[in-house]
């Protein structure tokens, strides 16, 4: 199984096609693979900068527009207890059968885990992307892969994590092709 993209496109400022969307699954597969990724799936919400600032505002208590947000599925908190699919099951293996059916559907088919979800304002990448001198590709690539490298556990609240985080983003990025 590999890394799979879903979107959406909620906003006006600019056509979403199918070339941006081959990108953009290209640049997670690479993403990925650096990773050691095998499995899951991204949630992509491409939106306008209303609708971001409302999700600044209501999960980070910043009331203002942002270009990309990350909302993970795989984070866990210290000490936080496993999820059990079966109330019955004891400490020896039995709900084994539990957790292949959690995985599986009905019908046998496994569904990729999910990682999580990305929401990036399409305005604010476009105006980004003008502001840098690179084109609107690039812009959304960049911060594509940077939604990704959060869901998956990477922050930059200090400097040397913004260098790592930075640096795992540009090799992403000119491995795709989409270097400054």
């Amino acid at each position: 199984m590999a890394v799979s993209l879903e979107w959406v496109n909620e906003q006006h400022d600019m056509e979403i096609g199918e070339p941006l969307i081959a990108m953009l699954e290209k640049l997670l597969a690479i993403a990925a693979e650096a990773e050691g990724v095998e499995n899951g799936e991204v949630a992509l919400s491409f939106v306008d900068d209303e609708a971001i600032r409302a999700l600044n505002r209501d999960y980070r208590n910043i009331d203002k527009a942002t270009d990309v947000l990350s909302f993970s599925m795989v984070e866990t908190v210290p000490g936080e207890p496993d999820i059990r699919f079966d109330d019955d099951a004891d400490e020896e293996g039995e709900g084994d059968e539990a957790d292949e059916l959690a995985e599986d559907g009905d019908d046998g088919e496994t569904f990729p885990e999910p990682l999580g979800d990305i929401v990036i304002s399409v305005r604010r990448a476009i105006e980004q992307a003008s502001e840098y001198g690179h084109s609107i590709e690039r812009e959304l690539g960049f911060l594509f892969v940077h939604g990704f490298l959060h869901l998956i556990g990477y922050d930059h609240q200090d400097e040397e994590a913004e260098r790592v985080m930075f640096g795992k983003q540009e090799a992403v990025l000119a491995k795709a092709g989409l270097s400054r």
